[in-house]
């Protein structure tokens, strides 16, 4: 049974990345939504600090191993209650997104390719790979949220994949150590045949094209990227090189059960950061929120704060939830969704809201309130559209394939 209280070791680290995005995040939040593609150099200190974290054993958070539990699955007759990487990923996602969610895609040593790692490698590949930055090229110019329609070529000569194809909407594209790229061993059989491989940054073959100028997110580089006869080790395909029609491509989606809750996680802690400005500024103007009063009967703004206020204890739970299935083991590809919807949907609904409410001081650059509702819409998409996840959500619900459910 989920257990809502977080545990002592959570917190601890909670409350750090709670620090790191007050100390060093907030004051910098504006310097880079205006120098966008700008690297931010006050990472490099936090990736020194997390990843001496990590090397001491006090908290496992750098890479992909972060993401993976060390503990054998809970026994179906003992009632076992396991956080592990999962929910601490989540938790420091939350966290450091409530000081700016574009520093947080820059961290380095946790890009989204590192949860796809965690979701499919092997243990020898998690031993090679652990503690790469990686990001995660799905994208391309044919298709947006259909993750079946992959092009991108993947054939094997001899000892080495051969990569051809173009992809965009990269998130921390150039930064990055590694890529983790879709691609397809053989279109002729489909989406069974899409498998991810990891592309280190300096595989012959693999370029930049351009950078993404952006609505919000504008710390983290978006980046452009192609593959030309790029060529990579035989053993950096992710899982196993065969296909199984049956099964599809469960594997590389597998991938998404990881990442959407830490989506989700992101929007989660824009929302609170939205919602803490806003409560400020209506205290400020004399108006009172009320947990005892019915919201009629108390002024339109607060009964409006509470709304979203709901929503956003919602969505956090909803995201605790899957994050905690993953960590002890059971199938969350149906709450990894809700999750990624709700707090989608919410952020982009509560930092629009809070502008609004703010009137002149939310729409102007004396606060940081634009620049979330700017940020915000970005976790209402990638990762799965908020549409794409309402379709999942029924397809579960219904016990539909997505063939019988378009």
């Amino acid at each position: 049974m989920i257990n809502l209280e977080l545990p002592k070791k959570l917190r601890a680290s909670a409350n750090q990345a709670h620090q790191v995005a007050a100390q060093i995040f907030r004051p910098i939040s504006r310097k880079y939504d205006l120098g966008e593609h700008e690297y931010p150099v006050e990472l490099d200190t936090m990736a020194a600090m997390v990843d001496g974290l990590s090397d001491s054993g006090t908290q496992k958070i750098s890479g992909a191993s972060g993401g993976r539990s060390d503990d054998e699955p809970p026994s179906t007759d003992v009632l076992v209650n396991a956080n592990g990487g999962n929910m601490s990923a989540l938790l420091n996602a939350l966290e450091t997104s409530w000081g700016d969610v574009g520093l947080m895609l820059s961290i380095p040593y946790q890009g989204l390719g590192n949860a796809a790692i965690a979701a499919v490698a092997t243990d020898e590949q998690l031993e090679r790979f652990g503690k790469v930055w990686a990001s995660m090229a799905i994208t391309e110019p044919s298709f947006g949220s259909d993750s079946a329609a992959v092009t991108t070529t993947a054939v094997l000569d001899g000892d080495e994949w051969v990569l051809n194809g173009e992809k965009i909407f990269v998130t921390a594209g150039q930064r990055s150590t590694h890529i983790v790229v879709w691609a397809s061993v053989d279109r002729s059989l489909g989406r069974a045949a899409i498998k991810s491989f990891v592309v280190p940054r300096d595989a012959p073959g693999l370029s930049v094209a351009r950078l993404e100028h952006k609505l919000g997110i504008k710390a983290s580089d978006t980046a452009v990227l192609l593959l030309q006869d790029c060529r990579i080790p035989k053993d950096n395909i992710l899982g196993s090189p065969e296909v199984h029609a049956e099964k599809g491509f469960a594997g590389v989606m597998q991938t998404f059960d990881n990442t959407r809750p830490l989506v989700a996680a992101m929007a989660i802690g824009v929302t609170r950061a939205a919602l803490e400005e806003l409560r400020a500024i209506l205290t400020d103007a004399g108006i009172e929120i009320s947990y005892d009063t019915p919201p009629n009967n108390q002024h339109a703004a607060a009964a409006e704060f509470l709304r979203m206020e709901a929503d956003y204890e919602s969505a956090y739970l909803l995201a605790l939830r899957a994050a905690w299935m993953a960590d002890n083991k059971k199938p969350n590809s149906l709450e990894a969704s809700m999750s990624k919807a709700k707090a989608g949907r919410t952020g982009t609904d509560v930092t629009l809201k809070s502008v609004e409410l703010a009137g002149a001081v939310g729409y102007s650059q004396r606060l940081l309130l634009e620049k979330w509702g700017r940020d915000s819409k970005i976790l209402d998409i990638f990762e799965g559209t908020q549409q794409i996840q309402q379709l999942i959500v029924a397809r579960r619900v219904l016990g539909k394939t997505s063939a019988e459910l378009k």
